[in-house]
């Protein structure tokens, strides 16, 4: 999706565009910045393999790509990317899922070898953001820190984020999507992991979801949204919620649905069909000016 950006809105809303080649927007103290770049080259692909202690990857890894949004008064900084996503994939270690063709897979293998899918090769991942609070050198040296990060807290809470009120035409001042990792199962399915994230003059709302969908087996989707109305400069509040569906086509063709995956391709249409696994609001209470 394309948005055109309107400088009359920008300039009302109290915002500006990054520049020096930077994608994104500053406003009411945010920066949102995002990079689409290209897949890892083969020697860093083996280099991912190496720190992630595994053979195993997804076919294509946007590994530079990325969406930030950084709270500048305080160095909040929450951030996305696809290296901790597969952390996440690793240290969950889900079993592998039962495929029918299994046996006849060999995109993983060499011909003379047999496949034994022994690791959850959907790379489905926990992730759902890294963040942290970023201090300057002034502000290390009062703190007497030599690391210049810390982690941020995030609440248990009962609120959820208001959908309703996202959907009247507010002008949209930036909009991004980020494609993460993907990997077509060897042409029986798809697994993918983006963020997407828009900027309008009173909040900024983003999306990331992971959506996995082997053909005649499953369908899992894992979706964490992030919430900031931009009423207090100082003291900003996120509410993230997440929510993870998923259901087996067998299930679902019980209950009247189409079987066939063709049917499936877009997750948006059909998260609805999709029983809930978990379900998690957070609230984060971004600390004052440090």
């Amino acid at each position: 999706m394309e948005v055109e950006v309107d400088h009359n809105e920008l300039k009302a809303a109290g915002a500006e565009l990054l520049t020096e080649g930077r994608h994104g927007i500053r406003i009411h103290g945010w920066e949102v910045e995002s990079r689409n770049c290209s897949i890892l080259t083969s020697s860093t692909f083996e280099q991912w393999g190496e720190k992630l202690q595994t053979s195993h990857l997804p076919e294509m890894i946007f590994g530079d790509s990325c969406l930030v949004l950084k709270h500048i008064p305080s160095g909040t900084k929450i951030h996305f990317n696809a290296f901790d996503a597969l952390l996440g994939w690793k240290q969950e270690a889900l079993p592998p899922v039962e495929v029918p063709a299994a046996e006849k897979w060999k995109f993983r293998s060499k011909p003379s070898q047999q496949v034994i899918l022994d690791y959850d090769y959907t790379f489905t991942t926990p992730y759902r953001g890294s963040e942290m609070i970023e201090m300057d050198a002034t502000e290390q040296e009062r703190e007497d820190s030599s690391e210049g990060t810390y982690n941020v807290q995030w609440e248990e809470s009962k609120e959820k984020i208001d959908m309703a009120a996202l959907a009247p035409k507010e002008p949209i001042l930036f909009y991004d999507e980020v494609i993460l990792y993907e990997d077509e199962l060897a042409d029986n399915g798809v697994s993918l992991l983006t963020v997407k994230v828009r900027v309008m003059p009173s909040s900024w709302f983003l999306l990331l979801r992971y959506w996995l969908r082997v053909d005649g087996v499953l369908m899992r989707l894992r979706d964490t949204r992030m919430h900031c109305v931009f009423g207090d400069k100082s003291n900003p509040t996120i509410l993230r919620e997440s929510c993870w569906r998923e259901a087996t086509f067998q299930s679902l063709s019980a209950k009247g649905y189409p079987s066939d995956s063709a049917a499936y391709s877009d997750p948006s249409s059909i998260s609805q069909r999709l029983p809930i696994v978990m379900h998690k609001s957070e609230v984060l209470k971004v600390p004052g000016n440090l």
